[in-house]
């Protein structure tokens, strides 16, 4: 049996975070192509209902630019904006991205320091191959921890001054 004690589950911790991202189960980004009016590119964030980032790439797949649900919010709510325009002219043409071969540490980083809650995950030649999102960071943790995770009480801080059961 695993020992369940803060400090024993605090041990695993970073060497799952030197894992590389590629064990991470990673999600299809929401995409469309350079010149994509901001209309559709609303319309598609809209469609999915999970993805709040809407990735642009060019003709071969290779990563251009994203729009993210903040640069929505900052830029377009509130002003007179021709949505009718390309994405280009709103969208962040320089995001951070990773690699697959990447430490799942530099992900959390970025998360945490860029305050990025969709990671795109490029291959050598910059083209798209994925996003992570910090939930999966959490479900791949999760999973490092069945039985301490399934043997949690209702209330985290709940104590028991008697066993139940049998």
């Amino acid at each position: 049996m695993t020992e369940l004690t803060e400090r024993a589950v605090a041990s695993r911790v970073p060497s799952l975070a030197d894992e590389r991202l590629q064990v991470i189960a990673r999600r299809d980004p929401v995409t469309v192509r350079e010149g994509t009016s901001l209309a559709e590119c609303i319309d598609r964030i809209r469609e999915t209902g999970t993805g709040d980032s809407v990735f642009v790439t060019d003709a071969e797949g290779k990563l251009c630019g994203v729009l993210t649900e903040r640069d929505i919010f900052a830029r377009l709510v509130g002003h007179d904006v021709d949505l009718g325009q390309p994405v280009e002219r709103l969208m962040n043409a320089h995001p951070w991205t990773l690699h697959l071969d990447q430490l799942v540490r530099h992900a959390i980083d970025l998360m945490q320091t860029g305050r990025y809650r969709n990671v795109p995950l490029v291959d050598d030649a910059d083209h798209l191959v994925g996003v992570i999102r910090p939930v999966d960071i959490l479900k791949y943790l999760a999973e490092a921890f069945p039985e301490e995770l399934l043997n949690l009480p209702p209330r985290p801080h709940q104590r028991m001054k008697s066993t139940e059961g049998a």
